[in-house]
């Protein structure tokens, strides 16, 4: 007897060979790394809070540093505000809450109990998507003696941690970077209410920064938080699209120039830190301003991916059309993998959602 079968990246018919029923979702089997890279132009990639929030440096090395929690913001806000998925670490009313804070108005928009709420996986995970990819603390307070004279419900404190499977090292420039300092109005408004002139202030930018991320995607964790292979295929379009879209005053300049996704054939491998296996060629004569300015060598990685080749089931990739890649375009650079492990990825079009 034949049975009508769904979308299979979300639910299995009967039981799927994981031993999940057909009312779970079937999470991701195998392993993921990535390697992304963009570019900053006269801006403020990351700024340091504790340094005059100047951008974020090694200056030992002298490279521009970038933390993983800024490139997960970005990702995070344009799930939110292109995608209109609800998140769970973000803002309320243009507030900022804490963990319970933020339980709560879940719970208030549902309906539901805060506490019943914490305890239902599930629901969290089909509800808040940047959970699902980076994990979260989640905490609620015991109700007060006073809350509970008022008529509400008698809560007892709880805190439930999931470990995201989406995790990034900081970020950092393949190139020296230089910071550049002004001094200017930074406000029309006055500093004080006897004051005619503007707010004056100091604002930090790089010169130019090539940043570079690596990250892995764990299919272990990934079953703890319901990641499948369709969450990474919404991924791959927020991770390119999310930083020129989420541009304020202190960040337009920054564009997406190549990004890598590796899948391998088991959940218990990883090749390790991709960026150990680029570099850029340019002249040392002219200072790195802009991205015509240089080239970037993969011959590293071609190499290491060949002899880990029986390890790779596909390459997903993104190049910016205007960065250039030494020696040829990614499926010239790769084709010793096989072509079939080959795929470019169509960043598509976008419309701007608002959360339901």
């Amino acid at each position: 007897m034949s049975k009508k079968t769904t979308d299979m990246s979300v639910t299995a018919a009967n039981v799927a060979p994981s031993g999940k029923t057909m009312t779970e979702k079937v999470t991701i089997a195998n392993n993921h790394e990535i390697l992304f890279v963009y570019d900053a132009k006269m801006c403020n990639p990351n700024g340091d809070p504790d340094n005059e929030n100047k951008p974020r440096m090694d200056p030992d090395r002298e490279i521009n540093l970038v933390s993983d929690l800024r490139l997960k913001r970005y990702i995070r806000d344009y799930f939110e505000q292109y995608l209109g998925e609800p998140i769970f670490v973000c803002n309320i009313d243009g507030r900022s809450v804490t963990s319970t804070g933020r339980l709560e108005e879940l719970a208030r928009e549902k309906n539901m109990d805060k506490a019943d709420l914490l305890n239902d996986d599930k629901f969290l995970m089909d509800n808040l998507m940047d959970v699902r990819f980076f994990g979260a603390t989640m905490t609620i307070k015991g109700s007060s003696e006073k809350e509970e004279k008022a008529g509400s419900k008698s809560t007892k404190s709880g805190s439930k941690k999931f470990t995201g499977p989406v995790q990034f090292n900081w970020g950092y420039s393949l190139n020296k970077v230089n910071i550049m300092e002004s001094s200017g109005i930074t406000s029309h408004f006055s500093s004080e209410a006897g004051n005619k002139q503007g707010a004056m202030g100091k604002d930090y930018r790089v010169d130019y920064s090539l940043i570079a991320f690596h990250g892995i995607i764990s299919a272990k964790r990934a079953e703890h938080t319901s990641l499948t292979d369709k969450d990474i295929e919404l991924f791959d379009q927020a991770i390119v699209n999310s930083i020129p879209l989420m541009a304020t005053r202190t960040k337009i300049g920054q564009y997406p120039r190549l990004y890598l996704r590796i899948e391998y054939n088991s959940p218990e491998f990883f090749l390790g830190d991709l960026r150990k296996y680029i570099s850029i060629s340019h002249d040392p004569k002219i200072p790195i301003r802009y991205v015509s300015d240089y080239t970037l060598d993969v011959s590293k990685l071609k190499t290491l991916l060949e002899d880990n080749k029986d390890k790779i089931k596909s390459i997903k990739w993104w190049v910016s059309p205007e960065f250039h890649v030494k020696d040829g375009e990614i499926t010239k650079q790769f084709e010793k993998l096989g072509m079939e492990k080959l795929h470019q990825i169509t960043i598509k079009p976008i419309e701007k959602k608002s959360p339901a």
